[in-house]
């Protein structure tokens, strides 16, 4: 009961947080401003839950067990198999249940293993908050907060809850994900009245928004599914757009469901007016729509997809969505950043200099002193300025800070020294200038800065052409003022320029020709200057191609830019929202784009990629929306992760050609041969069995050995091409059938026997098929997995040796003579033989 009053309370506190003062709001949450005990924080999680969005708990064996058996067809045949105890057969409805049962124990067996495997490798790129426990600041992952946590706040940090600001330095939030406004509103301690529109309350952070610049503590007032970004995914059911991997599934279900339709309502009617029983005919027309539905499909794809995810993992490639592992392997243009992916990602500060290029001691110790006292997000370029020479600044004092944002592209800093207080500003050199009114010559001089700006322009381009990234530093004398705001950057003082080089990684050229073999070309988006760009383009072997700007970018209609952007691989001088921009026209342009970003900045970017690429070493905003994060920020680590999803992509498209060619080849010769034999071809029980035996071996698909040539290129689904491949292999396996029919007709054998000889045929030959169609090549050339080969040969030999053990009865089978034994086994190496000499002819087909 207290348990309850107390999240009532809790309920009512959140209401209107934003009209009550910080003191009102600890006292109702009963918290300090020091935070909770860590004793505290554990027994709230118990009473609130954990911090997710998703409430839905992780599925229950139980829950998982039954999910196996949801499919509408198996419901009936249930249903159907529940009838017959009553109404015909009871032994045969209990084999008919128990073979459907095993499947399902299956399908359960293998998702439980992957969700598991997945759950370990998201536990990798866990987001971490930093909050007071115990009076002292931790990491703890973003699920364990808890109602009452103060949380400590700084650029590109995901808001973990929704909160009530106890003290901010500068911050602005990006709230475009829960109110749409496109700017970071500026975020201030306070307290406002109850009827404050969303988009007004200044005092209160939002869950799922993050922090564009500046820092804050903030107090935790809900958490989960209480917060207002809680609330509206329930009531719009948030859910994430279809990739092109489950477009593909659902379409390829389609396929399947209108041939099985047709098939079971025509055979149903058929023998129905045949004369045939009527529970027989339906049970035998449900029995063919599972045989002809690849029902562990589902099960299938999730351990490939896992598997393949583990091994992703294994080549330092996270996968946080499964289904991005196609997307991933389809992906044929990746745009990057150059720093640190293509360059060494260490920044050195090559020279601090004033206004004629010379070295100069006043721009390294004025630079030094804006890095030192800098609080903002981590960045190489203070670490840069902090590494190269240090400064003693014990007689130094830092008053106050407006952080970096990628709208100003300036840092200030104000600090107070013996002789006086000093606003320093460093930044992109033309926003420096934008806010100077004069330069500082070398002797100590002033000058208009109108007179200067040429020289320093040319000193720009002059760093620019060597490849180097070029800032520039300011100054002004301040009054006796201890805080700033953005109007006191002007009428500052020009100093100097910060030139920094960035080292292209070695074998960076190498991986890039990697790429491109793998079909997949690589686009640089960075915000250097084109100078910059283009002569980092040339250390790579990139000097052909051309660059594009923003400037010229902003002038571009968005049409005019879906056909720029299919030419040009590198972009300069890009601007954060034109990254969305650029992204958004290629994949106008017919591209799969992934897009691998890092940043506060690239997060627009990272959501409209078919595949969000982050680092582990990001920022939270970007780790989160990112669907892969590599463990390393290096191309090479992405090649490598790029083989493996398509390695992944076609095991998944060997089932489907596996079950769709002798699936559907089986199938439908059982429909036709029901039509004029006198009895059924094959009982329902024995369909069910066939399914069961033929699907088991696919299980270890994912582990299979993938030909070279099915690596080299991006693949998708291509319905059009498997529907194709399944008529084709389905009338070669349905020729070898009848084929089948007409020996054992011929030999005039008893109705038990015709089936277990035709059901052996039928496993048998599904079973090895699959060393066919697992290739484009040869069956020869292509070494299949160790774990398939077992698999298979296992399942044949349980299939010869069912008619012979003593469950055969039950299941109506009878044991066969040799001689018939050897005709069949040569039936069914004709039947591997033309499936051979079919799929010769029809890749020279589809490639001709």
């Amino acid at each position: 009961m207290k348990n309850a009053l107390n999240k009532s309370d809790n309920s009512n506190s959140q209401a209107t947080f934003w009209s009550l003062s910080i003191d009102q709001q600890l006292q109702q949450l009963n918290a300090t401003a020091q935070g909770l005990t860590t004793e505290e924080a554990n027994q709230r999680i118990k009473r609130f839950g954990s911090n997710q969005l998703n409430s839905k708990k992780d599925t229950g064996n139980a829950r998982l067990f039954v999910a196996q058996f949801k499919s509408s067809i198996i419901l009936i045949l249930l249903f159907a198999t529940g009838l017959s105890f009553y109404l015909h057969d009871r032994v045969d409805a209990a084999i008919i249940l128990t073979i459907v049962m095993i499947s399902g124990c299956l399908g359960f067996w293998q998702e439980k293993g992957a969700a598991n495997a997945i759950k370990q490798l998201l536990a990798m790129v866990q987001i971490n908050v930093s909050v007071l426990r115990d009076g002292t600041a931790i990491e703890t992952a973003l699920e364990k907060l808890v109602p009452g946590d103060i949380v400590i706040l700084k650029a590109g940090d995901v808001i973990p809850g929704d909160c009530l600001l106890v003290e901010s330095d500068n911050l602005f939030v990006d709230e475009a994900i829960l109110t749409g406004e496109s700017y970071p509103v500026e975020k201030l301690p306070g307290v406002l009245p109850t009827d404050t529109a969303l988009s007004q309350r200044t005092n209160a952070l939002w869950m799922s928004t993050h922090v564009q610049s500046g820092s804050a503590k903030a107090l935790v007032v809900a958490t989960g599914q209480s917060t207002e970004f809680g609330k509206l995914s329930l009531r719009i059911k948030l859910k994430a757009p279809e990739t092109d991997f489950e477009r593909g599934i659902r379409r390829f279900g389609y396929l399947l469901m209108e041939v099985t339709l047709l098939l079971v309502i025509i055979i149903f009617a058929v023998n129905v007016y045949l004369a045939k029983p009527v529970m027989d005919s339906f049970l035998f027309a449900l029995a063919l729509a599972v045989g002809l539905t690849p029902q562990l499909l589902p099960a299938i794809i999730s351990i490939n997809l896992a598997h393949g995810a583990k091994r992703m993992a294994e080549q330092k490639v996270i996968v946080k969505q499964l289904a991005s592992i196609e997307n991933f392997g389809s992906m044929n243009v990746l745009c990057s950043d150059k720093t640190g992916t293509l360059t060494e990602g260490i920044v050195h500060l090559q020279g601090a200099l004033d206004i004629t290029g010379a070295p100069s001691e006043k721009v390294a110790r004025f630079a030094y002193l804006n890095s030192v006292y800098e609080t903002g997000f981590i960045n190489p370029i203070d670490e840069a300025i902090r590494q190269h020479r240090q400064f003693d600044v014990a007689d130094c004092k830092k008053l106050a800070e407006i952080p970096y944002d990628f709208y100003r592209k300036r840092l200030s800093v104000l600090i107070a020294q013996p002789d006086g207080k000093l606003l320093i500003t460093k930044g992109a050199l033309t926003n420096i200038l934008a806010v100077c009114t004069e330069v500082e010559m070398g002797d100590g001089s002033l000058k208009n800065l109108e007179d200067m700006r040429q020289d320093i322009q040319q000193r720009y381009e002059e760093f620019s052409r060597q490849g180097y990234r070029t800032l520039g530093l300011a100054y002004k004398p301040m009054s006796n003022q201890t805080e700033l705001d953005k109007t006191d950057e002007s009428t500052m003082r020009f100093l100097g320029f910060l030139v920094f080089f960035d080292p292209p990684k070695a074998g960076c050229i190498d991986t890039i020709n990697q790429l491109r073999q793998l079909g997949v070309n690589l686009k640089i988006i960075t915000g250097d200057n084109k100078l910059v760009a283009t002569t980092v383009s040339k250390q790579l072997g990139l000097a052909e191609w051309e660059i594009l700007t923003g400037p010229e970018i902003r002038q571009m209609s968005d049409l005019a830019l879906v056909n720029q952007v299919v030419d040009v691989n590198v972009f300069a001088e890009i601007e954060p929202n034109q990254k969305e921009r650029i992204i958004i026209a290629l994949k106008k342009a017919g591209f799969v784009v992934g897009y691998m970003g890092d940043g506060i900045n690239d997060v627009s970017a990272l959501h409209a990629a078919d595949v969000g690429i982050s680092v582990d070493s990001a920022a939270d905003v970007a780790k989160e929306t990112a669907q892969i994060v590599l463990l390393e920020k290096d191309l090479n680590v992405l090649v490598q992760g790029v083989r493996e999803g398509r390695i992944t992509f076609a095991n998944t498209l060997k089932y489907v050609f596996m079950a769709t060619s002798s699936n559907f080849g089986n199938m439908f010769s059982m429909a036709g041969a029901s039509l004029f034999l006198p009895f059924l071809p094959l009982l329902p029980k024995q369909i069910l069995l066939t399914n069961l035996l033929t699907d088991f071996p696919e299980m270890t698909i994912a582990s299979d050995n993938v030909d070279a040539e099915m690596v080299t290129q991006p693949r998708r689904w291509d319905i059009k091409f498997i529907r194709n491949f399944m008529i084709t292999f389905g009338i070669v396996s349905s020729v070898f059938d009848y084929m089948t029919f007409g020996l054992l007709l011929m030999l005039d054998v008893p109705e038990n026997e015709f089936r277990t000889a035709w059901f052996m045929e039928s496993v048998v030959s599904a079973a090895l098929i699959v060393f066919v169609v697992r290739s484009s090549s040869a069956f020869y050339k292509g070494r299949p997995g160790k774990y398939l080969v077992a698999a298979t040969m296992a399942i044949v030999a349980i299939t010869v040796a069912l008619p012979y053990t003593p469950i055969a009865p039950l299941i109506g089978f009878v044991p066969l003579p040799l001689s018939l034994l050897g005709q069949i086994g040569l039936i069914v190496l004709l039947y591997i033989s033309t499936a051979e000499l079919a799929k010769h002819i029809f890749y020279r087909l589809v490639k001709s």
